[in-house]
C-alpha cells in the first residue's frame, strides 16, 4: 500500500509538527528528524537534496557528520511513519515526500484557497467564503512551531504571505456579502498582528465605518499614518486614503451592499441529552423581575444567528444579578443550541485568584466537548484554532461569566455562524467588537416589590408595603441585598419590615470606604454585616481568615474558639442571610463578593485577634492531621509536636472529626486537602515553623498515594527549611526523609541520594534508629532505581534489621515491597516472592491496606516470571480489590497493565484487550515517571506477544525516554530490549542489533541473567 492509499496517515506543518496514523500521534524523533521532515513537508513531492537538507537541520557550522545524520534521521523516520518508505521515498541526489492531497494540511490549504480563487467568477460567493474559512482553520499556529532553522524560517515567511492573502480575501467576500460589524473582531486581531499592512487596515475601517463607528474608523486611519511616518517615512497608500476620504465624506460608494437572501436554516433535530453537554449552572425556581432586560436579551439571541454567531454581554456592579439573568436566559434559549450549552466561570473579580487564562478556558471548553486531553495543543494559538474548528458547523450556547478583560474573551468566541455567546462582566469591555451590550442596573421598585413578595410570601408583604418599599431603597434596589434582608426576615418571623428598615435606615454614612454611591454592593452588604449581633460579626471577619475554599464546622470552630455545634449554629446564620454558601452538606464557603467585604474588615486594631485566630486554627489541622494519622498508620512513630496547645489531648475530645476506621480518615483528607496544602504554606509565612514541619509530615503520605509529587516535594523544602530555622536535628531528620521520598518517586534521585545521605547523617548522631531506617530505606531504593543492585541489597536489609527491632511493621512492610521489587528486577524472583508474602502478612497484622495493594502486584510479577500465571492472576485479583479512587494511579496501571499480561497467557484475550486500555487510560499527567516507564514496557511487551509491533515499539520508545532521563537502569535495559524484539519484527534488524547490544550491556552491568528477565 503506498502512502497515498493509506487514509489514515495525515502530516500537519500548519502550526507545530504534527504525524496521525490510526487516531494515534506518531513520535517523531528529534529536533533534527523534526527539521528534516518539516522541510521536506514544506514542499511536498519534490526532490530536496542532502545539502538542502543539512542546511535545513543546522542553522550554521554544520558537523563534518552532517550528510550521514540526515540519512540517519530519514531513516529513522521511515521507521517511526507506517509504510515510511513509500513516504519519504529516495530520489536521484535527495529525498522528496510523497503524500494525498488530504494526507498534508498545507496541500488542502493550497486546494481550498484555489476552490476560493475560482468560485466568485462563477457565482459561487458563498462557497468560497466557506472554501476560506476551512484553509484559515488548518492553521493552529506558526509554522512548524518549534522547528526553526533559517531554511524553515524562510519558507514559514512566504507561507504567512499565503494566509495574509486568504484572509485578506476572505474579509473582501464577507464585505462584500454585506458582512459588517461581525468582521471587526477577527480584523482587529489580524490588524494587530501585522499593523503595516495597509489592506486589512482599510478593511478593518470599512467594516467599522459599515457599522456606524465613523469614528472609530478615522481613529484607525490616524493611528497606521503616524505609524507608516515613523516606521517607513512615507504616507498611506492609494487605496487606503480613497477608503478615509471615502469615510470623510460619508460617501455612498462605501455603503454595505444589500445581503443576499439567506435561506431558512433547516430545523436542526433536537440531540439526544447523553450526545449535548450542558454545563449550565441551576436556574433560580423564584427568579423575578428583569423583564425588560430579559426581553431585549432573547431578542438580541435570537437574532441573525443563521448568519453569525452573536455576543450578547451584560455589565453591572457586582450583585446586580447578571449571572442569575444570563443563567436564566441560557436555560430559556437551551433548546434553541441543541449542540451544546456550555458554562465558565472566568474568574475575572475573584478574590485571591488569578483570572482563568485564555489557554486553560479554551482547555476546559474543548474537554467539555469531548475533545481528548492529548489532542489538545499547548499554546493558545493552537487551542483557538482547534476551538474554533471544533465548533464550526455546531449550535452552541456559551455563557463566559465574570469576565475581567476583552483580551480573555476573544480567543474563546466562536467565529462561524449558528453559536451564541453570552458574557457578564462588572465593566463594559469596550474592546470586545460586535457585543451587544445590555446594561444591568439596579431593579426597578416594581420588581422589587416583586421580589419581595415571591420570597416573603404575598400576605407578609401585602401588611406592610411602604415599609417594603423603603427596605428596596435602602438595599438600593439590588437583587443580592434584597435576598439578604428578606433571607433575615424568612428566618425571623417575628421581625417586622419595618424592624428591619429601622436597622438599616443610616447604614450608608458608615461605609464611605466601600462605596461606590448608594448602589454599592459593599454597602450592602455591610447592611447585613451591621445586623449581625456582636459575637456573629467577629465570626464572620474571622472566617475569612481561613486558607482554603471550603471549611467545615470543625475548622470554623477552631477559628471562633468554640465548640463544634456553637460553630454550626453560627455558619447556619450566616447562610441564611446568603453571607456563606453551602456547596455541599458540612461544607461552608464564601461568595467571591462577601469573602473580599470580610477581608477588607481586617485593620491594625484586628490584627492581634486575627494571628490568635489564625494559630487556632493551625493548632487544629496539626492535631487533626495527628489523629487521623494514627488511625491510618497505627505503627506510625509518635513525635511531639511541642506545640502545647495541640499536646493536650482532652482539650481536643470535642473539637475534631471522629475516624473510627482508617476509611474516614482517608476521605477527610482527600477532601480537605486543598485546605491543608494552604494550612502548610500560611504557616510557613507566618513563621510558625513547628506546624509547618509536621503539618507537611502528616499530609505527605496523601500527596504521595494521590500522585501529586510536585506539591509533594515543595512541601517538604518547607518543611526541611523549617526544621534549619528550628535548629532541632530530629525535625530535620523526619522533613529530610520525606523529602527524599518525594525525590525518588519526581525521579529526581541525585538530589534524592543527597537529601537521604544527610538524613541519615543525621539520624547517626542523634541515635534516631527509625529515622535511620526511613533513610536506608530510601538510599536503598534509589541505588535500586540506578541499578546498583548491591548496594541498594544492603541499604534495604539496613533499613528493614531496624524497622524489625523497634517494631515497626508498617515501616517494614513498606521496606518490604521495596525489597521485593528489587528483586524482581535482579531476577531473583523466588526471593522476590518470599519478601512480598512477608509484607502481605504484615499489613494483615496490621489491618492496612496501602501497602497491601504494591505487595500483592510484587507478588504478581515474582509468580509471572516464575511462570506460574494461575497464582499470578490470584494476586492480581486481590490487588484489584484493594484499588480506590484513593490509590496511587501509578500503582493501580501497573496492576492492570501486568492483568493484560497474564490474561494474555492464560488465553482470556478480549480481558487482556480491556485491561491493556485501561492501564494506558489511568497513566495521568500526575503519574510517577517511574511507574509510568515500567507500565509502557509490560503494556509493550504485551502487545508485542499480540503482533501489534508498531504500537508496541512506540511504548517501549516512550517507556526508554522517561527512563533515560530519569537514569532508571532497569528500565532503560526492558524498553531497549523491547525496541529491539519489535524491530526485529519490522525487519529492521540494523536498530534491533544495536538496541539489543545497548540492552545486554546494561544487563550484564546490573548482574541480570538471561534466563532470569521478564519475557
Amino acid at each position: 500500500m503506498t502512502a497515498a492509499e493509506e487514509p489514515s496517515l495525515r502530516f500537519n506543518v500548519l502550526g507545530p509538527l504534527e504525524g496521525w496514523a490510526d487516531g494515534s500521534r506518531l513520535r517523531l524523533g528529534g529536533l533534527i528528524q523534526e527539521r528534516v521532515l518539516g522541510t521536506l513537508l514544506l514542499e511536498p513531492g519534490r526532490v530536496l537534496t542532502i545539502g538542502r537538507l543539512v542546511e535545513s537541520a543546522w542553522a550554521e557550522d554544520p558537523p563534518a557528520t552532517a550528510s550521514h545524520q540526515v540519512r540517519k534521521a530519514v531513516a529513522d523516520l521511515r521507521r517511526r511513519i507506517p509504510a515510511g518508505s513509500e513516504v519519504i521515498v529516495t530520489d536521484g541526489p535527495g529525498y522528496r515526500v510523497v503524500l494525498a492531497p488530504e494526507q498534508l494540511d498545507l496541500t488542502e490549504f493550497g486546494g481550498l484557497v484555489k476552490s476560493a480563487r475560482d468560485a466568485p467568477g462563477e457565482g459561487r460567493t458563498v462557497d468560497a467564503v466557506e472554501a476560506l474559512r476551512r484553509a484559515l482553520g488548518l492553521w493552529r499556529g506558526p509554522i512548524l512551531s518549534g522547528a526553526g532553522g533559517p531554511v524553515i524560517e524562510a519558507a514559514a515567511t512566504a507561507l504567512e504571505e499565503r494566509r495574509l492573502a486568504a484572509a485578506e480575501q476572505l474579509f473582501e467576500l464577507r464585505l462584500g456579502l454585506g458582512e459588517t460589524a461581525e468582521l471587526v473582531v477577527d480584523l482587529r486581531d489580524l490588524v494587530q498582528a501585522h499593523p503595516l499592512h495597509e489592506s486589512l487596515r482599510a478593511q478593518l475601517m470599512l467594516a467599522l465605518y459599515r457599522s456606524g463607528r465613523q469614528a472609530e474608523a478615522l481613529d484607525e486611519y490616524s493611528r497606521v499614518r503616524e505609524l507608516l511616518v515613523e516606521e517607513l517615512g512615507v504616507d498611506p497608500g492609494p487605496r487606503l486614503t480613497k477608503v478615509y476620504e471615502g469615510i470623510l465624506r460619508d460617501s455612498p460608494e462605501l455603503a454595505a451592499p444589500a445581503p443576499p437572501p439567506v435561506a431558512a436554516p433547516a430545523a436542526v433535530p433536537e440531540a439526544p441529552p447523553a450526545e449535548a453537554p450542558c454545563t449550565l449552572p441551576y436556574d433560580l425556581a423564584d427568579f423575578t423581575g428583569r423583564g425588560d432586560e430579559l426581553r431585549e436579551l432573547l431578542d438580541s439571541a435570537g437574532r441573525d444567528c443563521a448568519r453569525h454567531s452573536r455576543i450578547v454581554a451584560l455589565d453591572g456592579m457586582g450583585g446586580s444579578g447578571k449571572t442569575s439573568l444570563a443563567v436564566h436566559a441560557a436555560h430559556s434559549l437551551a433548546a434553541e443550541f441543541p449542540d451544546g450549552q456550555l458554562y465558565i466561570d472566568l474568574r475575572g473579580y475573584t478574590p485571591g485568584e488569578q483570572p482563568v487564562t485564555a489557554g486553560g478556558a479554551l482547555d476546559s471548553l474543548l474537554r467539555a466537548l469531548g475533545v481528548p486531553g492529548a489532542r489538545i495543543p499547548e499554546d493558545l494559538a493552537g487551542r483557538t484554532a482547534l476551538w474554533r474548528s471544533t465548533v464550526t458547523g455546531k449550535r452552541l450556547l456559551l455563557l463566559l461569566d465574570n469576565a475581567a478583560d476583552a483580551e480573555g474573551v476573544r480567543p474563546l468566541l466562536p467565529t462561524t455562524p449558528g453559536c451564541l455567546v453570552l458574557v457578564t462582566s462588572r465593566a463594559r469591555l469596550v474592546d470586545l467588537d460586535s457585543a451587544q451590550w445590555i446594561s444591568i442596573d439596579v431593579m426597578s421598585p416594581a420588581e422589587c416589590a416583586a421580589l419581595m413578595a415571591e420570597t416573603l410570601g404575598e400576605r407578609r408583604y401585602t401588611a406592610e408595603p411602604e415599609a417594603a418599599a423603603e427596605l428596596a431603597r435602602l438595599c438600593g434596589h439590588l437583587p443580592l441585598a434584597l435576598r439578604i434582608a428578606t433571607a433575615r426576615l424568612r428566618n425571623r418571623p417575628r421581625w417586622t419590615l419595618r424592624y428591619l428598615a429601622d436597622r438599616l435606615r443610616d447604614e450608608t454614612r458608615r461605609l464611605d470606604e466601600l462605596s461606590s454611591g448608594q448602589r454599592s454592593v459593599a454597602a450592602t452588604l455591610r447592611l447585613s454585616y451591621q445586623a449581625l449581633e456582636q459575637d456573629c460579626r467577629t465570626a464572620f471577619r474571622s472566617l475569612a481568615l481561613h486558607p482554603g475554599g471550603d471549611l467545615d464546622v470543625y475548622a470554623a470552630a477552631a477559628l471562633l474558639e468554640t465548640d463544634p455545634a456553637d460553630a454550626e449554629d453560627i455558619l447556619e446564620l450566616l447562610l441564611d442571610v446568603h453571607l456563606l454558601q453551602q456547596p455541599e452538606i458540612g461544607l461552608y464557603t464564601f461568595h467571591d463578593l462577601v469573602r473580599s467585604f470580610a477581608q477588607s474588615l481586617r485593620s491594625a486594631a484586628t490584627e492581634e485577634d486575627d494571628s490568635t485566630s489564625t494559630r487556632r486554627l493551625l493548632d487544629y489541622y496539626l492535631a487533626a492531621t495527628e489523629s487521623a494519622c494514627q488511625v491510618m498508620f497505627p505503627g506510625r512513630r509518635r513525635i511531639p509536636t511541642e506545640v502545647a496547645e495541640v499536646e493536650d489531648a482532652d482539650a481536643w475530645l470535642t473539637r475534631l472529626p471522629r475516624f473510627p476506621e482508617s476509611e474516614q480518615a482517608e476521605l477527610w483528607f482527600a477532601r480537605e486537602q486543598g485546605s491543608l496544602l494552604g494550612a502548610v504554606g500560611l504557616a510557613d509565612r507566618l513563621g510558625h515553623d513547628r506546624h509547618t514541619v509536621f503539618l507537611s509530615r502528616n499530609l505527605a503520605f496523601q500527596l504521595s498515594a494521590r500522585g501529586q509529587l510536585e506539591e509533594f516535594r515543595s512541601m517538604g523544602l518547607l518543611a526541611v527549611a523549617a526544621a534549619r530555622r528550628l535548629g532541632e536535628l530530629p525535625l530535620l531528620g523526619v522533613s529530610l526523609s520525606n523529602l527524599g521520598v518525594a525525590c525518588w518517586k519526581l525521579g529526581r534521585f541525585a538530589e534524592g541520594i543527597e537529601v537521604a545521605t544527610e538524613g541519615r547523617d543525621v539520624a547517626e548522631r542523634l541515635g534516631d534508629v527509625q529515622t535511620l531506617a526511613h533513610s536506608e530505606g530510601a538510599l536503598g531504593q534509589l541505588n535500586s532505581l540506578l541499578g546498583r543492585f548491591p548496594q541498594a541489597l544492603s541499604h534495604l536489609e539496613k533499613s528493614i534489621a531496624h524497622q524489625r527491632e523497634l517494631g515497626a511493621s508498617r515501616a517494614e512492610a513498606e521496606s518490604l515491597t521495596l525489597l521485593s521489587t528489587l528483586y524482581e528486577q535482579w531476577g531473583r524472583h523466588e526471593e522476590a516472592a518470599s519478601a512480598a508474602r512477608r509484607a502481605i502478612a504484615l499489613c494483615d497484622e496490621l489491618g492496612q491496606h496501602e501497602n497491601k495493594l504494591v505487595a500483592f502486584t510484587d507478588l504478581a510479577f515474582a509468580h509471572a516470571c516464575l511462570g506460574d500465571n494461575e497464582a499470578a492472576d490470584t494476586c492480581l485479583a486481590r490487588a484489584r480489590a484493594l484499588c480506590t479512587e484513593n490509590s496511587d494511579p501509578g500503582q493501580v496501571a501497573l496492576a492492570l497493565a501486568l492483568l493484560a499480561e497474564v490474561a494474555q497467557r492464560l488465553g482470556r484475550d478480549e480481558q487482556a484487550v480491556r485491561y491493556a486500555d485501561r492501564a494506558m487510560e489511568t497513566i495521568g499527567p500526575n503519574v510517577s515517571p517511574l511507574r509510568r516507564a515500567k507500565v509502557e514496557n509490560t503494556v509493550g511487551r504485551y502487545l508485542y506477544k499480540r503482533k501489534e509491533y508498531v504500537a508496541a515499539l512506540g511504548l517501549h520508545e516512550s517507556a526508554h525516554e522517561v527512563a533515560h532521563s530519569l537514569d532508571f537502569r532497569i528500565e532503560m535495559a526492558y524498553a531497549l530490549s523491547g525496541m529491539a524484539r519489535a524491530q526485529a519484527a519490522l525487519g529492521l534488524s540494523e536498530e534491533a542489533a544495536r538496541n539489543e547490544r545497548s540492552a545486554e550491556y546494561l544487563f550484564g552491568e546490573m548482574g541480570v541473567p538471561a534466563e532470569r528477565r521478564r519475557s
